[in-house]
């Protein structure tokens, strides 16, 4: 596996292993995990040349946001990429990516950015298609892979793609989680025994509500409140969101008629957490 830090190596790298070959790329920002390796390994097998970048983005984080205390250890990190089927790890700093001066921005305005996420975290995805915009340019992949759990990332970033013609194939890969249900995250290395204990009602809350679609209760309101319901019995959770939104375009619906996505944020302590399931 080749390390590049800046955008120099990167393409120089790329030069001498890539020419001809189907790139498949995986971006994250480090301290993986399993969820993680799942989308390198997917990546791997159906791309010739598999690259994960490690960047901590800055321009996604607000004011106040975890930033600082975002989990790091690169070391780890890179063995863990070379371990899945990596070629080339790209691990560029902030000026590599954002030049003294930088002030141009790529922004997917509307609803979509507006919901969930984008309501307590406005400028959040103005930073995330942005830096996805540099590292398709500076990559050139032909297949970009990401996880549901992202699911209005996803959905962010599948729109950027439509509007502006790019040639990349986002492939969205399943959520992974842990034996007991908790999604995978790098925040969760926040949360103490009593709060991990408790965020399993996520995905509990998040079940339930398939269940009961499944049984046939079809009003997002009922769904909704059965979602909240759940979670407030946890004493140590402080709900971000509940919503229950269409699954293509996250456009409010009152009844589910075609496939949607229940999505939660909830805080314990100091992790802020997601989750979501397909109601399909």
């Amino acid at each position: 596996m080749k390390i590049a830090k800046t955008i120099t190596e990167l393409k120089d790298f790329l030069g001498s292993v890539a020419r001809d070959k189907t790139i498949g790329f995986v971006p994250t920002m480090g301290y993986l995990h399993e969820g993680h390796l799942s989308l390198i390994k997917d990546a791997h097998a159906h791309n010739d040349v598999i690259i994960v970048s490690i960047f901590v983005n800055p321009t996604q984080f607000a004011p106040g946001e975890d930033l600082d205390a975002y989990p790091r250890d690169f070391d780890r990190d890179a063995q863990l990429a070379e371990s899945a089927g990596t070629d080339i790890l790209f691990f560029p700093n902030a000026v590599e990516i954002y030049p003294n001066g930088s002030s141009t921005f790529v922004e997917v305005e509307g609803s979509i950015t507006g919901k969930l996420c984008g309501q307590s975290r406005p400028t959040h995805f103005k930073g995330v298609t942005t830096v996805v915009n540099i590292l398709f340019n500076l990559i050139n992949p032909n297949n970009a892979y990401f996880g549901q759990k992202d699911a209005q990332q996803v959905a962010v970033i599948k729109k950027m793609v439509r509007d502006l013609h790019m040639t990349v194939t986002i492939v969205v890969c399943p959520i992974v989680r842990e034996a007991d249900g908790l999604a995978l995250s790098s925040r969760n290395v926040f949360l103490n025994p009593e709060e991990r204990s408790q965020a399993l009602v996520l995905s509990q809350s998040l079940a339930e509500a398939k269940a009961r679609y499944n049984l046939g209760e079809t009003k997002v309101k009922i769904l909704k409140e059965q979602i909240i319901n759940l979670i407030n019995t946890m004493p140590l959770a402080a709900i971000d969101y509940v919503d229950i939104l269409d699954f293509e375009t996250l456009e409010d619906i009152e009844t589910i008629t075609s496939p949607a996505l229940a999505a939660v944020a909830v805080r314990f302590g100091n992790a802020r957490l997601i989750d979501n399931i397909i109601l399909d």
